[in-house]
């Protein structure tokens, strides 16, 4: 590789998934580094890290249980202080290893847009989008991609059994890594359920459970320019092509569904790339997982989360525009299994970056 880029690192920040969003930026800011860039790691809950500061926020690995709100901190003073440093610095991209909340929904592309330098992933459209579980699912249903019906907050337990039967799952609207998620079965929980997911989010969905395996289906597109680009100033924008990496699927180790510990704890769940499907059902769950990138107009790479029923129906759940990117991963896992190492996954992604959004 012959390019060498400035790249600050956006990890860490307030929501829920900060830990995990840690535990990404840990291993991006890593795989930079052996590729031969220049990296800064920035927590946007404080500030831009020097090594000392690095190394202690890198330490911990992510615990059995989200952190609460009140302790993931709060932005110090003005909201824009971590871009302060960006044109001080001459950086040439963000990357961004941020989940959930701010980092996810929108605001934080919609600031980076102001900046005129390019970042990794979505942008402030298909992030906003894809982040409100609600108008993902109604734009699923417009592009025929299959996914449960639901409910949005306040409803009665009349109304669930009517409409919906039961059990439900119970969550936060504009939430990831199933923080604030429950499996209803008796209508005498529901309340409860609806208490939890409200303190992750003002908006709740109450969705129809869908038994069966647990399936995911990342998008990546590809780089128009896949031998380097030379200039980034100079660099031409051009629309990649969008490929559906392998199926994988998730087998629990406990418990019916992949939640926060079974997603991040050692033995929580196996992971199988590529699951085993028949080739007609892996080329079906890919094409609803593009159809389902395309209709958020998502960009970059996203990851579509299902659940195959008894019959065989596949059910799209809800579209991730930043997935995760630590060692236990979805999404390095279903690269490894195409012959992408991790370091050629964050190279893919950081040109396909500045291929879309030259500066």
């Amino acid at each position: 590789m012959t390019d060498s880029w400035r790249v600050a690192v956006l990890l860490g920040g307030t929501s829920a998934e900060r830990d995990v969003s840690l535990a990404s930026g840990r291993q991006v800011v890593r795989a930079l580094r052996a590729l031969g860039h220049q990296v800064w790691a920035v927590d946007i809950a404080q500030d831009w890290l020097d090594q000392e500061q690095e190394q202690a926020l890198f330490a911990p690995g992510v615990s059995a249980l989200p952190p609460a709100l009140t302790a993931a901190g709060k932005p110090s003073g003005n909201p824009l202080h971590f871009l302060a440093s960006a044109r001080r610095q001459s950086v040439d991209l963000w990357f961004l290893a941020l989940h959930g909340g701010l980092g996810e929904d929108g605001r934080i592309q919609a600031l980076l847009d102001l900046t005129g330098i390019p970042y990794t992933g979505s942008g402030v459209l298909g992030s906003a989008l894809a982040m409100d579980k609600d108008m993902t699912k109604r734009l699923l249903r417009l592009a025929h991609v299959p996914t449960p019906n639901w409910l949005m907050a306040p409803v009665s337990t009349q109304q669930v059994t009517q409409q919906l039967g039961w059990p439900v799952v119970v969550k936060p609207s504009k939430q990831g890594s199933t923080v604030g998620l429950s499996v209803v079965r008796r209508p005498e929980d529901l309340s409860a359920a609806l208490a939890l997911a409200r303190e992750y989010d003002d908006e709740v969905m109450v969705e129809q459970f869908i038994p069966g395996r647990e399936l995911t289906c990342p998008v990546l597109e590809v780089p128009v320019f896949q031998e380097g680009i030379s200039s980034i100033q100079g660099s031409m924008a051009a629309m990649p092509s969008v490929e559906a990496l392998s199926v994988g699927e998730i087998i629990l180790q406990q418990g019916e569904i992949f939640d926060y510990a079974a997603k991040y704890q050692p033995g929580g769940a196996r992971e199988v790339f590529p699951a085993a499907l028949t080739f007609k059902q892996t080329q079906q769950i890919q094409t609803l997982a593009l159809e389902a990138h395309q209709a958020l107009k998502l960009s970059g790479y996203s990851r579509a989360d299902f659940r195959m029923d008894a019959s065989g129906q596949f059910w799209c759940l809800e579209i991730n525009t930043l997935p995760g990117l630590t060692a236990m991963s979805l999404l390095p896992q279903a690269a490894l299994a195409q012959g992408m190492s991790f370091e050629s996954l964050i190279d893919r992604l950081c040109r396909l970056a500045l291929q879309a959004r030259p500066s």
